[in-house]
């Protein structure tokens, strides 16, 4: 029974809570001895989503990679697994920028999973996202069909709903769309604040607010404010350096003391982040174009 609480406890900070606050617990499970199979392995995936969504990427590439290692003949909660896990490594690649990296894992991810529906649904989302990244809207809007027609509509597929609601933003706008945009993330934001998922909630209001700016709604520095804090709180630091850097940017002109206090912040989750990288990779991230103006000269 303990070891089901410490699995609870993870998930509930991955997905509920503050992520830092699951790493312990699930450490805790990790290090101890005998464990079931399938609860080891869900336990090794939340810790890497934990320090993933805490800024931690460095530590959650750690954690995850050991699930990418298959025996010759894998169960299928192995390969889940190293699905998930795979998909997880392709998401911090896509948060600093390494897009051919990240699709690699998620094209990886599709392969070993046949038959996985959640597995299958999250590395076509992946590769939708990483086509954006890497501004091939037209293959992105081919696979953001595909994935649309896998995504589920039961209770229990509400993280890959608000996903998706991320995802189709993200081409929307690349067509020029922003009210189609808008449209998806107001459903992601309603799914997020229903099952109480605070970080969610959070990324939903990020790229809503850069939707509404889009589409020219005065609305849209309240939003991404209100996405700002509520990752603070959070600790979820990715978030806080996206969207206290935008903001920064969006008040240069007309509220510099407010512009700074946000720049401020968002130096502090870059420094954080950059923490934990490997040092070829730090110094890679601290010079990306959207990064290097937001730290102090």
């Amino acid at each position: 029974m303990a070891e089901v609480q410490l699995v609870q406890a993870g998930e509930r900070a991955a997905f509920h809570g503050r992520p830092a606050d699951g790493v312990s617990p699930l450490q805790q499970l990790l290090a101890g001895g005998y464990v079931e199979p399938a609860e080891r392995l869900r336990a090794q995936w939340l810790l890497g989503v934990c320090l993933g969504a805490a800024g931690q990427f460095g530590s959650a590439a750690a954690a995850l990679r050991p699930l990418l290692v298959l025996p010759a003949n894998p169960t299928a909660d192995e390969r889940h697994y190293a699905g998930e896990g795979a998909c997880a490594l392709a998401s911090i690649h896509r948060q600093v920028g390494r897009f051919a990296d990240a699709e690699a894992f998620d094209t990886w991810a599709g392969q070993v999973t046949p038959g996985d529906p959640v597995v299958q649904f999250t590395s076509v989302l992946g590769r939708t996202a990483d086509a954006v990244g890497r501004l091939d809207r037209e293959h992105a809007m081919t696979l953001l069909t595909e994935a649309h027609k896998l995504c589920a509509d039961t209770p229990d597929w509400w993280r890959e709903r608000v996903r998706l609601g991320w995802v189709q933003s993200e081409v929307a706008l690349s067509w020029g769309r922003p009210d189609d945009a808008i449209a998806a993330l107001t459903r992601s934001v309603a799914e997020s604040e229903r099952v109480g998922a605070p970080r969610h909630v959070a990324k939903s209001l990020s790229f809503l607010g850069v939707s509404q700016q889009a589409a020219g709604d005065p609305n849209a520095l309240t939003t991404l404010g209100r996405g700002a804090l509520l990752a603070e709180s959070l600790g979820a630091w990715p978030l806080v350096w996206a969207t206290r850097g935008l903001l920064a940017n969006w008040l240069a002109a007309t509220d510099p003391q407010l512009a700074e206090h946000s720049r401020r912040s968002a130096e502090h989750a870059v420094r954080l982040m950059a923490a934990d990288l490997p040092p070829e990779l730090a110094g890679t991230w601290l010079q990306r174009p959207d990064v290097a103006p937001l730290l102090a000269r």
